[in-house]
């Protein structure tokens, strides 16, 4: 196989990209800030450029519902609020008020708190709640690694024909990769990443997106 084209990412070229074209804005930034005051736990956080490819894709599909499993400080909630056409709804299922109350004042901040519902509650009960015709046209996955595949499956049967679900951490830091890695979240990812792959109702595209984005459509 050859080399891979892609290249890693210095500090110093990731702030070229992020100048040129995915800079946070004011409210964005605020967020982040608020949410490196949390400490180590603030990596959980997705990186600016992906929530500007998430905007521009709402965006481009036109989605008038989405759904995010794994809200946190509401980063991600607001890239895909501000991408959601006129009159559009984002559900986000979240289990802690503490982290999502960062995120609530920024959407606020942002003019989008009305575009934005957020359950606090387990995610599956949430997700199985919804009408089996309710159909969603975005879904980002971003929670505990061992429930993925039990969102995906409460997930694709309500995607709309164009809808897209994307889920993050699928490199897992290069974990997946790791023969020696074999805790719950590195198994619960591989597990996920192949089950996609031998699903015949959908199709995907990994991308080397901050810790790896699969991109999911239903097939056809």
């Amino acid at each position: 196989m050859s080399d891979p084209k892609g290249i890693g990412l210095t500090a110093d070229l990731h702030e070229y990209l992020l100048a040129n074209g995915a800079r946070p804005d004011a409210v964005q930034q605020s967020l982040i800030d608020a949410t490196a005051a949390l400490g180590p736990v603030a990596r959980m956080q997705i990186a600016p450029e992906q929530g500007a490819f998430m905007t521009f894709l709402a965006r481009a599909l036109g989605v008038r519902f989405a759904v995010e499993v794994g809200t946190f400080t509401g980063f991600s909630a607001l890239a895909i609020a501000r991408g959601l056409a006129p009159g559009g709804k984002l559900l986000c299922c979240d289990v802690s008020d503490e982290w999502t109350s960062i995120g609530r004042t920024h959407w606020q901040q942002a003019g989008v708190a009305d575009r934005v519902e957020l359950r606090i509650a387990p995610a599956i009960d949430t997700l199985r709640a919804l009408p089996s015709d309710q159909r969603i046209d975005f879904a980002f996955i971003d929670a505990d690694k061992p429930s993925y595949s039990a969102y995906f499956h409460e997930i694709v049967p309500r995607l709309s024909p164009n809808g897209v679900l994307l889920v993050d951490n699928v490199l897992w830091s290069g974990r997946v990769i790791d023969p020696a890695a074999d805790d719950a979240d590195t198994v619960a990812i591989r597990a996920f990443n192949e089950m996609v792959l031998a699903d015949t109702r959908v199709e995907s595209v990994m991308l080397p997106i901050s810790d790896g984005l699969t991109l999911i459509r239903l097939a056809g």
